[in-house]
Formats: C-alpha cells, structure tokens, sequence
C-alpha cells in the first residue's frame, strides 16, 4: 500500500514537473505584458480553495524560484561560474555550490515582495500580520521575477570583457530600475486609492528599504 502511495506521489510530482515546460511561459508572457493584471490576479487566486489556485499559471513564489534558477544556467553557460561560489571571503564560504547560491538569490530577491508588502500594509494602517501580508507579497513574487531577470541579465552583460557589453549592462540594470520602480508606484496608487505622488513616496521609500537591505546583505557574501 505504501508503495502504491509511493508511485501515485512519483506520478504527481513528473506532471507538476513537466507542466512547468508549459505554465511557466504562459506566466512569464502575462507578467511581462499585463503585469498590473497579474498581481491583481495573485490576490483574487488566494481567495480560492487551495487546490483551485494558480490552475493556468505558476504560482508567484514558485515563479519567482524558477525565473532566478533559468537567469544562474543562463549565467553558467555564458560567463561561467560565479564569484561567490568560486572565492570564499566573508560569508561566501558558506556557499559551496550552485545549489546553495540560487537559495541564496531566491533569498535576496525575496527581499523586494516582503519589503513592498510590508509598507503597503503599513500605509493601509491594519495590522502586519501573517494574513494581511501574505497577498501582497504573493503579488510582488510577481512582479519582481522579470526584475530578477533583468539584473540577473545585467550582472552576466558587466562580468564581459568587451566595454560595449558593459555599457549594456549599465543601461539594462538602469531599465529594470525604471520599470519596476514604475510599476511600484502604479501598484501602490491603485491599492491605496491616492494620488502618484504619494504612491510615489511610498514606493521610493520601499525601494531604497529594499536596495538597502539588498546590499548590505551582499556585501557581508562579497
């Protein structure tokens, strides 16, 4: 009986696995494209039954892990391995393969959703619990997978020789800035129904809470 148990668990985890091939596109087109749409669709999917959400895509945080695991093979087959594995100063010692280093990026990026929800929810004035900040942060896992991408895209362009792919590098890291920054106080004007302007102060205010935090944080791995 337990074997049986065993072979339907193994039948369930190859299609969860293999949908991916499929699911995962389908979220990143719709997140590239209507990516206001989506992070309203993470919150009304998290009013369902747990078996009926995220039926036709990935969920955020599952989408977000794949994007950072898709963004280090990308890396490794075009400017190899990277500094953090090879050199072990600071806390980098710590981390011993490419396993352990896309825990450690998932962990960062994650730094940008928590950071967003928490002021969000900090703004409505309720209370920051578990439930009040679990649909926005599921939003922001959204979000932040393309701006992942981009930096990710960003980092691997400054690590070439060529000047030119520098410079890329520069104004790709400047555009995804740009783009979530933007998105951000778009996110933030609509779920607190104010103004830009004071979207605005919010989202520079979780913006620089999140690259601070981000940063200090890599350094003590650098």
């Amino acid at each position: 009986m337990d074997f049986l148990k065993l072979i339907q668990s193994l039948d369930e985890l190859l299609y969860e696995i293999m949908s991916w091939l499929i699911f995962y596109p389908v979220t990143l087109w719709r997140t590239l494209t209507r990516p206001l749409k989506m992070m309203d669709y993470s919150e009304a999917e998290l009013g369902d039954a747990a078996d009926h959400q995220y039926t036709d895509t990935l969920s955020p945080p599952l989408f977000l892990m794949l994007t950072l695991v898709i963004s280090h093979g990308i890396e490794l087959s075009t400017v190899g391995e990277s500094a953090t594995v090879i050199e072990k100063t600071g806390l980098s010692g710590l981390i011993s393969d490419d396993s352990s280093l896309i825990l450690l990026r998932v962990a960062f990026f994650s730094i940008f959703p928590l950071v967003m929800a928490a002021r969000l929810v900090r703004a409505r004035g309720v209370r920051l619990d578990r439930d009040t900040l679990k649909a926005p942060f599921y939003s922001q896992c959204y979000a932040t997978a393309p701006f992942a991408m981009l930096v990710t895209g960003a980092s691997i362009l400054m690590r070439m020789s060529a000047v030119e792919a520098v410079l890329a590098g520069f104004a790709l890291l400047i555009v995804a800035l740009l783009w979530f920054g933007s998105l951000q106080i778009l996110w933030f004007a609509q779920h607190l129904r104010s103004g830009r302007w004071r979207a605005a102060a919010h989202a520079s205010r979780a913006m620089a809470e999140a690259l601070a935090l981000f940063v200090a944080v890599s350094l003590l791995f650098g």
